[in-house]
Protein backbone atom coordinates (compact mmCIF):
# COMPACT_ATOMS: atom_id res chain seq x y z
CA UNK A 1 0.00 0.00 0.00
CA UNK A 2 1.43 3.04 -0.95
CA UNK A 3 1.93 6.39 1.46
CA UNK A 4 -0.89 8.25 -0.19
CA UNK A 5 -3.10 5.10 0.75
CA UNK A 6 -2.35 5.05 4.37
CA UNK A 7 -2.20 8.61 4.88
CA UNK A 8 -6.03 8.08 3.28
CA UNK A 9 -6.89 5.53 5.58
CA UNK A 10 -6.16 7.03 8.86
CA UNK A 11 -7.85 10.47 7.81
CA UNK A 12 -11.01 8.28 7.01
CA UNK A 13 -10.46 6.27 10.85
CA UNK A 14 -9.92 9.90 12.25
CA UNK A 15 -13.30 10.98 11.02
CA UNK A 16 -14.87 8.02 11.70
CA UNK A 17 -13.62 8.64 15.41
CA UNK A 18 -15.07 11.94 15.48
CA UNK A 19 -18.16 10.62 14.15
CA UNK A 20 -18.56 8.05 17.12
CA UNK A 21 -17.48 10.37 19.56
CA UNK A 22 -19.96 13.15 18.48
CA UNK A 23 -22.54 10.63 18.25
CA UNK A 24 -21.89 9.40 21.94
CA UNK A 25 -21.71 13.15 23.49
CA UNK A 26 -25.56 13.67 24.37
CA UNK A 27 -25.27 10.35 26.23
CA UNK A 28 -22.37 11.09 28.21
CA UNK A 29 -23.60 14.52 28.86
CA UNK A 30 -26.69 13.11 30.35
CA UNK A 31 -24.74 10.28 32.24
CA UNK A 32 -23.14 13.26 34.08
CA UNK A 33 -25.77 15.46 34.41
CA UNK A 34 -27.89 12.50 36.15
CA UNK A 35 -24.68 12.05 38.34
CA UNK A 36 -24.48 15.30 39.27
CA UNK A 37 -28.03 15.54 40.49
CA UNK A 38 -28.64 15.32 43.81
CA UNK A 39 -30.53 11.72 44.90
CA UNK A 40 -33.32 12.75 47.36
CA UNK A 41 -33.70 8.77 48.55
CA UNK A 42 -29.64 9.09 49.59
CA UNK A 43 -29.93 12.96 50.87
CA UNK A 44 -33.35 12.25 52.37
CA UNK A 45 -33.34 9.03 52.96
CA UNK A 46 -37.52 8.07 53.83
CA UNK A 47 -38.26 8.13 57.43
CA UNK A 48 -38.33 5.12 59.40
CA UNK A 49 -41.62 3.74 60.74
CA UNK A 50 -42.91 4.18 64.20
CA UNK A 51 -42.74 0.69 66.02
CA UNK A 52 -46.09 -1.01 65.91
CA UNK A 53 -47.31 -3.18 68.44
CA UNK A 54 -48.51 -0.50 70.58
CA UNK A 55 -46.07 1.23 71.22
CA UNK A 56 -46.29 4.61 73.53
CA UNK A 57 -48.99 7.14 72.32
CA UNK A 58 -49.15 5.17 69.47
CA UNK A 59 -53.50 4.93 69.93
CA UNK A 60 -56.20 7.13 70.83
CA UNK A 61 -57.84 4.70 73.29
CA UNK A 62 -59.76 6.73 76.01
CA UNK A 63 -58.22 5.41 79.42
CA UNK A 64 -60.33 3.86 81.67
CA UNK A 65 -61.11 5.75 84.89
CA UNK A 66 -59.29 4.44 87.85
CA UNK A 67 -58.74 5.79 91.82
CA UNK A 68 -55.93 7.81 92.20
CA UNK A 69 -54.07 5.02 93.72
CA UNK A 70 -54.25 3.01 90.55
CA UNK A 71 -53.62 6.11 88.31
CA UNK A 72 -50.31 6.58 89.91
CA UNK A 73 -49.76 2.69 89.48
CA UNK A 74 -50.62 3.25 85.63
CA UNK A 75 -48.45 5.90 85.21
CA UNK A 76 -45.61 3.76 86.15
CA UNK A 77 -46.55 1.30 83.72
CA UNK A 78 -47.63 3.51 81.07
CA UNK A 79 -43.68 3.02 79.62
CA UNK A 80 -44.86 -0.96 78.89
CA UNK A 81 -47.34 0.61 76.21
CA UNK A 82 -44.75 -0.22 73.96
CA UNK A 83 -44.38 -4.12 74.44
CA UNK A 84 -40.06 -4.00 73.30
CA UNK A 85 -39.64 -2.20 76.68
CA UNK A 86 -41.93 -5.09 78.50
CA UNK A 87 -39.68 -7.61 76.70
CA UNK A 88 -36.06 -5.53 77.46
CA UNK A 89 -37.56 -5.90 81.35
CA UNK A 90 -37.94 -9.32 81.32
CA UNK A 91 -41.70 -9.61 80.17
CA UNK A 92 -41.33 -12.39 77.60
CA UNK A 93 -44.95 -13.54 75.64
CA UNK A 94 -46.83 -16.68 76.20
CA UNK A 95 -47.88 -15.94 72.18
CA UNK A 96 -51.54 -17.31 72.61
CA UNK A 97 -54.36 -15.07 73.13
CA UNK A 98 -56.29 -16.44 75.78
CA UNK A 99 -60.83 -16.20 75.99
CA UNK A 100 -63.24 -17.78 77.86
CA UNK A 101 -66.30 -18.36 75.91
CA UNK A 102 -68.62 -19.47 78.67
CA UNK A 103 -68.68 -18.42 82.19
CA UNK A 104 -67.27 -20.11 84.79
CA UNK A 105 -69.45 -22.86 86.65
CA UNK A 106 -69.47 -24.81 90.08
CA UNK A 107 -66.20 -25.26 91.46
CA UNK A 108 -64.50 -23.05 88.94
CA UNK A 109 -63.40 -19.48 89.20
CA UNK A 110 -66.50 -17.33 88.55
CA UNK A 111 -65.19 -15.89 85.51
CA UNK A 112 -68.02 -13.88 83.07
CA UNK A 113 -67.48 -14.74 79.45
CA UNK A 114 -64.97 -13.05 77.66
CA UNK A 115 -61.10 -12.23 76.65
CA UNK A 116 -58.11 -12.05 78.95
CA UNK A 117 -55.58 -11.39 76.12
CA UNK A 118 -51.77 -11.73 75.31
CA UNK A 119 -49.43 -12.75 78.64
CA UNK A 120 -46.24 -11.48 79.34
CA UNK A 121 -44.72 -12.86 82.16
CA UNK A 122 -41.71 -12.15 84.60
CA UNK A 123 -40.71 -14.86 85.82
CA UNK A 124 -37.89 -13.21 88.13
CA UNK A 125 -40.48 -11.13 89.70
CA UNK A 126 -42.62 -14.09 90.98
CA UNK A 127 -42.03 -14.44 94.72
CA UNK A 128 -44.51 -14.32 97.82
CA UNK A 129 -43.72 -10.17 98.26
CA UNK A 130 -46.06 -7.97 96.31
CA UNK A 131 -44.74 -4.82 94.62
CA UNK A 132 -47.55 -2.44 93.10
CA UNK A 133 -45.72 -1.06 90.72
CA UNK A 134 -44.47 -4.57 89.69
CA UNK A 135 -46.51 -7.01 88.06
CA UNK A 136 -45.79 -10.41 87.34
CA UNK A 137 -48.00 -10.49 84.38
CA UNK A 138 -48.75 -8.02 81.52
CA UNK A 139 -51.47 -8.39 79.44
CA UNK A 140 -52.07 -7.03 76.13
CA UNK A 141 -54.44 -7.29 73.44
CA UNK A 142 -54.50 -7.79 69.87
CA UNK A 143 -55.24 -5.06 67.38
CA UNK A 144 -54.58 -5.85 63.55
CA UNK A 145 -50.66 -6.51 63.58
CA UNK A 146 -50.34 -4.74 66.58
CA UNK A 147 -50.71 -5.20 70.31
CA UNK A 148 -52.17 -2.86 73.06
CA UNK A 149 -51.47 -3.17 77.09
CA UNK A 150 -54.64 -3.55 78.46
CA UNK A 151 -54.16 -4.75 82.03
CA UNK A 152 -51.80 -5.71 84.74
CA UNK A 153 -51.76 -8.97 86.87
CA UNK A 154 -50.37 -9.84 89.78
CA UNK A 155 -49.82 -13.53 90.49
CA UNK A 156 -48.72 -15.80 93.71
CA UNK A 157 -48.23 -18.96 93.23
CA UNK A 158 -49.26 -21.18 95.98
CA UNK A 159 -45.41 -22.87 95.45
CA UNK A 160 -43.79 -19.53 96.91
CA UNK A 161 -45.37 -20.91 100.60
CA UNK A 162 -47.84 -17.58 100.79
CA UNK A 163 -49.60 -18.72 103.82
CA UNK A 164 -52.80 -16.49 103.16
CA UNK A 165 -54.62 -15.18 100.42
CA UNK A 166 -53.30 -12.00 99.09
CA UNK A 167 -54.71 -8.67 98.52
CA UNK A 168 -53.85 -5.58 96.61
CA UNK A 169 -55.39 -2.25 96.32
CA UNK A 170 -58.30 -3.31 98.64
CA UNK A 171 -59.26 -6.27 96.88
CA UNK A 172 -58.73 -9.75 97.59
CA UNK A 173 -57.10 -11.85 95.09
CA UNK A 174 -59.16 -14.23 92.87
CA UNK A 175 -58.56 -18.30 93.81
CA UNK A 176 -56.29 -20.49 94.75
CA UNK A 177 -56.78 -21.94 91.22
CA UNK A 178 -55.25 -24.45 88.51
CA UNK A 179 -53.09 -23.12 86.20
CA UNK A 180 -54.18 -21.91 83.01
CA UNK A 181 -53.95 -25.33 80.83
CA UNK A 182 -52.39 -25.39 78.06
CA UNK A 183 -50.35 -22.46 78.37
CA UNK A 184 -49.51 -23.13 81.97
CA UNK A 185 -49.28 -26.72 83.83
CA UNK A 186 -52.55 -27.34 85.46
CA UNK A 187 -50.56 -28.21 88.71
CA UNK A 188 -49.54 -24.56 88.99
CA UNK A 189 -51.94 -23.85 91.69
CA UNK A 190 -51.46 -19.89 92.33
CA UNK A 191 -53.43 -17.07 93.70
CA UNK A 192 -53.91 -13.86 90.57
CA UNK A 193 -55.18 -10.57 90.65
CA UNK A 194 -56.20 -8.55 87.27
CA UNK A 195 -56.18 -4.94 86.64
CA UNK A 196 -57.69 -3.30 83.90
CA UNK A 197 -55.75 -0.12 83.80
CA UNK A 198 -55.76 1.09 80.17
CA UNK A 199 -58.74 -0.63 78.36
CA UNK A 200 -62.62 -0.52 79.77
CA UNK A 201 -63.68 -3.51 81.09
CA UNK A 202 -67.61 -4.11 81.65
CA UNK A 203 -67.01 -6.59 84.01
CA UNK A 204 -65.42 -4.19 86.64
CA UNK A 205 -61.64 -3.00 86.64
CA UNK A 206 -60.76 -5.89 88.79
CA UNK A 207 -62.70 -8.78 86.77
CA UNK A 208 -60.32 -11.42 85.73
CA UNK A 209 -61.67 -11.50 82.20
CA UNK A 210 -63.17 -9.11 79.99
CA UNK A 211 -65.83 -8.69 77.70
CA UNK A 212 -65.10 -6.60 75.45
CA UNK A 213 -61.64 -7.99 74.47
CA UNK A 214 -61.79 -9.57 71.76
CA UNK A 215 -58.93 -12.64 70.25
CA UNK A 216 -58.46 -12.68 66.33
CA UNK A 217 -59.53 -15.67 65.20
CA UNK A 218 -56.76 -17.90 64.40
CA UNK A 219 -54.12 -20.70 65.19
CA UNK A 220 -52.57 -18.33 68.31
CA UNK A 221 -56.52 -17.67 69.78
CA UNK A 222 -56.58 -20.40 73.39
CA UNK A 223 -60.18 -21.39 73.98
CA UNK A 224 -60.00 -22.06 77.79
CA UNK A 225 -62.30 -23.13 80.66
CA UNK A 226 -62.27 -21.18 83.65
CA UNK A 227 -60.58 -22.71 86.03
CA UNK A 228 -60.96 -25.06 89.04
CA UNK A 229 -60.95 -23.39 92.34
CA UNK A 230 -58.80 -25.71 94.72
CA UNK A 231 -57.62 -25.55 98.09
CA UNK A 232 -55.01 -23.86 99.85
CA UNK A 233 -52.83 -26.71 102.04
Amino acid sequence: MTAPSLSRAARATCALLALVAAASAPARDAQAQASAAPDPQREHPPAQQPPAYGAPGSDSQALPAVPAELEDVRAALDKYRDWTVAVHDGYFSSVGCVTYPAAGGAGRVPYVAGGMGVHFLNPASIGSELDPARPQILIYEPTGDGLRLAAAEWFVPLATGVTARPALFGRDFDGPMEGHHPLMPGELHHYDLHVWLWKENPAGVFSPTNPALRCPAGATTIQEEAPRIVSHP
